[in-house]
């Protein structure tokens, strides 16, 4: 399984991008997907996940502003952020799993290789 994340960039406090993660080499149905980020000098973080039965689960962070799709017809799963802040700078990484659980790093066995974020005040 390949992952390939796209979209981050540069954009303004209060802005929004959406971030694409493109899934090769398995069947993607069979595979829940999650977003995470982590910011220079800290540790990766949970921002969101969306299971094979498209149950989605967003942190307490990015609730209201970030929502996580999946489109299986195209082998992506997708995280439209809006209402961006500072703090969402970070490297954004797609995660893919083939287990049970869905929300925790562990629970992900293929990461994709990130996308920068920075939002500027």
């Amino acid at each position: 399984v390949q992952l390939q994340a796209s979209g981050g960039g540069l954009v303004q406090f209060g802005g929004s991008l959406r971030l694409s993660c493109a899934f090769s080499g398995g069947t993607f149905r069979d595979y829940n997907m999650g977003w995470f980020r982590q910011a220079p000098g800290k540790a990766r973080e949970f921002v969101a996940a969306i299971s094979r039965n498209y149950a989605t689960y967003h942190s307490d962070s990015v609730r209201g502003r970030f929502t996580i799709s999946r489109v299986d017809a195209n082998d992506a799963v997708y995280l439209q952020m809006k209402g961006l802040k500072a703090e969402d700078t970070a490297v954004y990484y797609c995660a893919g799993g083939s287990g049970r659980r869905w929300k925790d790093p562990g629970d992900f066995e293929y990461w994709g290789q990130g996308t920068l974020v920075t939002v500027s005040s």
